[in-house]
């Protein structure tokens, strides 16, 4: 069994500050391209440099994107996260659709918390003091040792009355009493 579990950094599963639940925020911030102007390592990186560059500038404005020519070294690509990650990706002898398909990885994900090891599948920032609800949590106890189909509890059950039916029964007793008391003055001013 390996132990590389150890080595990765545990965590829960969320978006970062609640992304997507008002509007979506790219967690790229910056994207740092390097490459070797004579190097033919590095012909996919100057063929996107040349052609795609500056309209993948125009169609994400919030990523700001560095270009740094190096002498003798290979082709490199290092993006920088809101959340302070760094990503590297070595770029030796890539095409210029190779380039841009990892760019857009880049700009699709948030740093490394793919490759964070999950304490559970799922997370909340307010915790239940009761424990999580299932269909039994309110279940009389005798349902757990009840045989079914059983007829008794298959009966139609007959509610209490609503809060809002108790107040409109509330209401028209007090409309008829106030009726009543007016009636009961009015025949007294007659019999006047």
């Amino acid at each position: 069994m390996s132990n590389s579990h150890l080595f990765l950094k545990s965590g829960f599963p969320r978006a970062p500050l609640q992304n997507g639940i008002g509007r979506y925020v790219c967690q790229l911030q910056r994207i740092t391209l390097k490459y070797c102007k004579t190097s033919g390592s590095s012909k996919g990186m100057r063929e996107f440099l040349e052609q795609e560059l500056v309209d993948f500038s125009r169609t994400n404005p919030g990523v700001v994107v560095y270009v740094k020519p190096r002498r003798h070294r290979t082709a490199v690509m290092s993006a920088e996260f809101l959340n302070g990650e760094r990503t590297w990706i070595n770029c030796r002898n890539n095409t210029r659709e190779e380039i841009a398909k990892w760019i857009q990885v880049l700009k699709q994900s948030n740093g490394r918390a793919e490759e964070m090891r999950l304490r559970k599948h799922w997370h909340t920032d307010v915790p239940s003091v009761q424990g999580a609800w299932t269909p039994f949590t309110h279940r009389h106890p005798s349902a757990n040792v009840t045989e079914f189909p059983c007829k008794e509890l298959s009966e139609l059950k007959l509610d209490e009355p609503s809060a809002t039916e108790k107040l409109m029964e509330l209401y028209l007793a007090q409309q008829n009493k106030t009726e009543a008391a007016g009636n009961s003055v009015a025949r007294s001013e007659e019999a006047k």
